[in-house]
């Protein structure tokens, strides 16, 4: 019925997801479907894999994974950043063979608003991987965020910091062995991808299975 009203609660998060819940929300109501179901579907979603996703911690900081595509990679800065007492963890990397363009202003974003950014290799592919890198780092205002190795990120007070870790699952070992209590790690670029492509070939790697294995190491020691 036109002008109906009904309150959902979700689980996902950014300013994206609640766009697509709407956008889904009007066609579903334009084909008729029922407003009991609407809200039924909305609820039921506990998560889109890749796209701002949780990954479950019980280290005391939160851990998520998104892309960098359809506007995740930002959302992830808009719904995080200015929280206070947090920081920002950002690990990410640029694919290879795709549109250099980007990769130095992805440098600049994750930098302005991440704590600290760590960053890696993504799907180089038939690219050099520190040649990938060195394109993200020239973005990277230098005279305002400073390039650290991770025994100088400790003390919980680095702010707008960077460093380069080239292997992916040492970046994200890095950043979860670095995080404290309330910090937030966005591990960006790779989304749901159960995968690595470097040359032609492609191998298992999984974003969000390193995290949980490096969250249990944690955990252990």
């Amino acid at each position: 019925m036109a002008g109906e009203k009904i309150a959902v609660k979700s689980e996902l998060i950014g300013s994206f997801n609640v766009q697509n819940i709407l956008a889904a929300a009007a066609a579903a109501k334009a084909l008729r479907v029922s407003a009991h179901a609407i809200k039924a579907g909305i609820e039921k979603l506990n998560y889109v894999p890749g796209r701002l996703e949780r990954i479950d911690s019980a280290s005391g900081f939160d851990v998520c994974r998104l892309c960098t595509q359809s506007g995740c990679f930002a959302a992830g800065f808009a719904k995080f950043s200015g929280v206070q007492e947090k920081r920002i963890i950002t690990v990410f990397g640029c694919g290879g063979d795709r549109d250099r363009g980007k990769r130095p202003l992805m440098g600049e974003t994750a930098t302005k608003y991440s704590d600290l950014t760590i960053i890696t290799s993504d799907n180089p592919r038939r690219e050099d991987p520190l040649a990938i890198i060195a394109d993200i780092e020239a973005g990277i205002d230098k005279e305002k965020i400073e390039k650290l190795t991770a025994s100088l990120f400790g003390n919980g007070n680095s702010t707008h910091v960077y460093m380069i870790v080239p292997e992916r699952r040492q970046a994200i070992e890095t950043a979860i062995n670095l995080a404290q209590k309330d910090d937030i790690i966005l591990i960006a670029g790779k989304g749901h991808e159960d995968y690595q492509i470097i040359g032609t070939k492609k191998t298992p790697f999984d974003d969000k299975i390193v995290a949980g294995e490096a969250l249990k190491m944690k955990g252990n020691r």
